[in-house]
């Protein structure tokens, strides 16, 4: 399909992003890899008037560096570059084999981490491995600059905390032990959305379990989060992936088929994490 009549402003730096998307208010959206925003028009599913197109400012907002005990990824990093980048395969490489795992090649060298997170669509890969890893997302507005807890970050189907005028710029990560960590996915093609998928961080305080496409959200299994603190085997704490999940129904699996996946893949994200 073609997409409803827009503008296009090319944004030269983040300060001029978000001059523009104060300009023009809720009727503007970012552009920014383009895989998430521009099949959404298509499908007339979005239709903002202006797009605000921040391609330009990849020099600036494309990085990979160490700050101290965090990972600090810039917005327009792209996919390809996530999975290519020593430091991430060093210090979170969970999120390595996620990013690795999106689409195809194609996508994987146009579509970015930010673009990703602020689509904050629950079947993404990239927003349930944010939520286990506990990253920070740093957007900036008209009024400075907020850092946004993943936990906090999405709130709905497609929605999140940034608010219409901010940009996101970057997203900051404890690094975190390598063999202590799992990614688990099951999709019906190799280069699909995943039908369900689990994340699974061993912290040095607790171990993380997040869910993808279990509800609107990303989100935590706090059940099994809870029966491994208490001392439960692992197949037992697994049986409790779907405690308080409300997936969907579509034609990709019914509700409870998706409950059957969440307990099968925890329970293979937990032996494959050592736990």
């Amino acid at each position: 399909m073609i997409p409803a009549a827009f503008a296009y402003h090319r944004a030269a730096t983040v300060a001029e992003a978000v001059a523009l998307l104060a300009d023009h208010g809720d009727t503007a959206a970012i552009l920014a890899g383009g895989h998430s925003l521009l099949p959404m028009m298509k499908l007339r599913q979005a239709s903002p008037s202006v797009l605000v197109d921040i391609g330009p400012c990849r020099p600036a907002l494309s990085f990979v560096r160490v700050d101290g005990d965090e990972l600090v990824i810039g917005a327009l990093t792209t996919h390809h570059d996530v999975v290519s980048s020593p430091e991430v395969s060093a210090g979170v490489p969970i999120l390595a084999a996620a990013a690795g795992r999106i689409g195809d090649p194609q996508v994987r060298q146009r579509g970015t981490i930010g673009g990703s997170l602020a689509h904050g669509d629950p079947a993404g890969d990239l927003p349930g491995v944010a939520l286990a890893l506990g990253a920070t997302i740093v957007v900036a507005g008209a009024s400075g600059e907020r850092r946004i807890a993943a936990a906090d970050f999405f709130t709905g189907s497609c929605r999140t905390a940034r608010a219409p005028g901010e940009v996101l710029t970057e997203v900051r990560l404890p690094r975190v032990a390598v063999a202590r960590w799992s990614y688990q996915r099951f999709t019906r093609q190799s280069h699909g959305w995943p039908v369900v998928a689990v994340a699974v961080v061993r912290h040095p305080d607790e171990v993380a379990v997040a869910l993808v496409h279990m509800d609107r959200t990303p989100i935590r299994a706090t059940a099994v989060e809870t029966a491994l603190a208490e001392g439960a085997e692992t197949g037992d704490a697994a049986e409790r992936a779907a405690d308080g999940c409300d997936p969907s129904d579509d034609l990709e699996g019914s509700s409870d088929y998706r409950r059957h996946l969440a307990r099968v893949l925890t329970r293979r994200a937990l032996e494959a994490a050592g736990l």
